[in-house]
């Protein structure tokens, strides 16, 4: 009979450690060790459950509270715990293994903590499996984007006797699989009669949506008999995708009219679809964004960070004023730690000087930075010319006592990458103690973006870990930017055959640059043609730069027009589409399409160039206009271009405008807001950064003309001149340049 003081015993546990409870636990039912350790779990004191679990006596451990601990370590991502637990039970409950329930937790704590192997080791061993079994597995092949394995398993297991798929098997092999994949798990839906699961209607949605098919998806959605929270979500993430803006906020607003909440989710995609998207009128939306905004305040979304963020770039974006931005903050009733890291957040990339102005205001309000404040300044660091903030936040990163948090060391790499010192990236990523698979991408980006694609190469065999679609993007750039056509080609064949990972819209924009910039065209237009999915304004982009290297005009045409049609209001086909015809010879047609680009109202990006001395950036246009000193940086210029003549320098004056007399073309060239900021980084020599190189941020693409004088400029001065442009890094020394002439 149970002892009356059991309950009492197991009910004050809040106030006793584990090791208070064991005399309590002597001579009970094991369902009372159960009980206890689904309260702690429930609590989220699993380290706590599992002291108790093994420090009671083994008589008292069932299934059940194996599988619970399983579960919990399955929720909450711990391997290490899962697998000592596991050994445990092998060395003192062998029986387990037998046991279905037991091994298919098991299967689902390996597949979620992504030890995808033991998990399947684990299935294959199972002298009987039921439909949990194979959907565990499907389920984590899925969750590791492993679309290809998942699809494959799923498909196994229709063969399976008597294991009929659920609703949670179909929506799991739907979230990762593709386009025809789907198509085929859509009709075997219908077929089963699982055509009026929300669940599995909702994952279709998502399937189609991520796959640019919106009409399918939007057809599916009208075609409900009634709507989830989920399937709101997932059509207005679906039209954001899409990148049609306006559209998700219909969805939206219908939504609302109709009564139907929202939540955290809903308001992510609703602010992301107003970023970056077609056809939105700027005014309309910055009064939607705000309604919005208005909307998450009152149900206190907004104090979530992810939520305020979202905001904020969404409002930036739409060309609300950072000043707007400070009075909002001030008007809401909370302003933590959270709503700072914002605010930062939003001007992070578009204005990195704002975010690191408000990072230093947060210090003298007197607020203590957390690990994710840290990662967003590293971020903004990454945006200005030399690494000296970035060394600066290091050190407080360090002081703080987050020095081996993998999220700030990966920041910390992208960081010094983007600011010109690769060497400095490399140095922390190799005292990495822990690398998780950020860490790995954002070292071969790094590579990549300074044109060391043997670097890149030589270390993607090292990874231990399984690479993602990201590492394929990182690999295919770094053999862009160089020129190794064949290994690109390897690469990409490899990602599918080698790493069941199916290539993406980024992946073929990168073997399209491959293939245009070495010259093999047709074989660039034969991969679009071939490509599964609809091809972006970036796939036409890079087709287009290949034409423009080459003289290709007949398809170059082509891709003007493709981009045109996606991206009105860029100037990019309209300039690449001038210079083609002014490479030529055929000045009449580039002056037409300057011409219709002006009646268009687009206009070009204007080039700048930054440079730091001492501590303050300068920024340079074209004729150093508005610069206090011009006069004097125009007379230096002019005398080191002469002295560059004498040993080679020749002005390429092919692209100027063709209707001013030549010297007036060479003017034009030497006037380049990077020469510019050359000329000013020379003239004050003793106040540079990076250890006397010089290091100059550019907007736009570096020109012929500017990447030859930069290269004599680099021998004659005896200096090494960084010049980071809108793709890459170039490396000047010795009169030669890192990119060997290929960018």
């Amino acid at each position: 009979m149970r002892c009356p003081t059991t309950r009492a015993c197991f009910v004050s546990i809040r106030s006793f450690s584990s090791s208070n409870l064991l005399p309590a636990l002597a001579g009970h039912e094991p369902n009372d060790l159960l009980n206890e350790v689904r309260l702690l779990s429930s609590r989220g004191q699993l380290h706590q459950a599992l002291s108790l679990f093994y420090n009671s006596s083994p008589e008292l451990h069932s299934l059940q509270t194996y599988a619970t601990l399983f579960n919990e370590c399955a929720r909450h991502g711990y391997l290490q715990q899962g697998l000592r637990l596991h050994h445990f039970m092998l060395a003192h409950f062998p029986s387990c293994t037998a046991d279905l329930f037991v091994t298919n937790h098991l299967i689902n704590m390996y597949s979620k903590c992504g030890y995808l192997q033991y998990a399947h080791q684990l299935f294959d061993a199972m002298p009987k499996r039921n439909v949990v079994s194979w959907t565990a597995l499907v389920s984590g092949y899925a969750q590791c984007g492993r679309g290809v394995e998942s699809f494959r398993l799923f498909s196994d297991m229709l063969a399976e006797r008597d294991c009929r798929p659920n609703d949670f098997a179909f929506t799991s092999v739907l979230s990762s699989c593709d386009y025809l994949c789907g198509k085929q798990l859509h009709a075997l839906v219908l077929k089963m009669g699982l055509g009026a699961s929300v669940y599995v209607t909702n994952s279709l949605i998502t399937m189609y949506s991520k796959s640019y098919k919106v009409e399918e998806a939007w057809t599916l959605f009208k075609s409900l008999s009634c709507w989830s929270l989920v399937s709101w979500n997932s059509m207005i993430a679906g039209f954001q995708l899409a990148k049609l803006g306006m559209h998700a906020v219909g969805v939206f607003v219908k939504m609302h009219h109709e009564g139907i909440g929202f939540d955290r989710a809903t308001l992510l995609s609703v602010f992301s679809s107003l970023c970056g998207s077609h056809g939105i009128d700027i005014n309309l939306g910055l009064k939607f964004c705000f309604q919005v905004y208005c909307l998450s305040v009152k149900t206190g979304f907004i104090s979530e960070v992810e939520v305020a963020t979202a905001f904020m770039k969404a409002y930036s974006e739409l060309g609300g004023d950072v000043s707007e931005f400070y009075h909002l903050f001030l008007e809401t009733s909370c302003q933590d730690i959270i709503f700072w890291t914002s605010m930062i957040t939003a001007l992070a990339e578009p204005d990195p000087a704002k975010a690191f102005f408000l990072y230093r205001r947060l210090l003298r309000e007197g607020l203590t930075p957390d690990l994710y404040t840290f990662s967003i300044v590293l971020k903004a660091c990454a945006g200005f010319v030399t690494e000296q903030h970035a060394l600066a936040i290091h050190s407080q990163v360090i002081k703080a006592g987050f020095k081996d948090e993998t999220v700030l060391r990966n920041a910390l790499i992208h960081a010094y990458a983007r600011c010109g010192s690769i060497a400095l990236s490399k140095k922390v990523f190799e005292e990495m103690g822990c690398r998780d698979l950020v860490s790995w991408n954002s070292m071969l980006k790094a590579y990549g973006l300074h044109g060391k694609a043997k670097e890149a190469l030589q270390l993607f065999p090292q990874m231990d870990l399984k690479p993602d679609t990201a590492t394929f993007v990182a690999l295919l750039s770094a053999c862009s930017h160089c020129g190794m056509v064949e290994e690109g080609l390897r690469i990409f064949d490899s990602m599918f055959k080698d790493h069941g990972i199916i290539p993406q819209l980024d992946h073929y924009a990168c073997m399209v640059d491959i293939l245009g910039r070495a010259g093999r065209i047709v074989e660039a237009e034969e991969l679009i043609c071939r490509m599964p999915m609809e091809p972006d304004s970036v796939v036409w982009s890079a087709l287009l730069g290949s034409c423009r290297k080459h003289g290709e005009t007949q398809l170059a045409k082509t891709a003007v027009s493709k981009l045109k049609q996606m991206e009105p209001e860029n100037s990019l086909g309209y300039v690449q589409m001038s210079n083609i015809y002014s490479s030529g010879g055929r000045f009449n047609e580039a002056g037409t399409i300057r011409k219709e680009m002006d009646g268009s109202g687009v206009r070009k990006e204007p080039g700048l160039s930054w440079i730091e001395v001492g501590n303050q950036v300068h920024e340079f246009a074209s004729g150093g206009r508005h610069h206090p000193q011009r006069e004097a940086i125009c007379t230096k210029l002019q005398g080191l271009i002469g002295q560059l003549k004498e040993i080679g320098y020749v002005p390429e004056i092919s692209l100027a405008l063709h209707d001013i007399e030549e010297e007036h073309k060479q003017e034009q060239l030497f006037h380049h807001s990077e020469k510019m900021a050359l000329v000013f980084a020379v003239m004050n020599e003793g106040k540079l950064h990076g250890g006397g190189n010089v290091i100059i941020m550019k907007n736009i693409r570096i020109c012929v003309d500017c990447h030859n004088f930069m290269k004599l400029a680099s021998g004659f001065l005896q200096k090494e001149i960084i010049v980071r442009d809108s793709n890459r890094f170039h490396h000047f020394k010795d009169s030669i340049c890192s990119c060997n002439d290929y960018w």
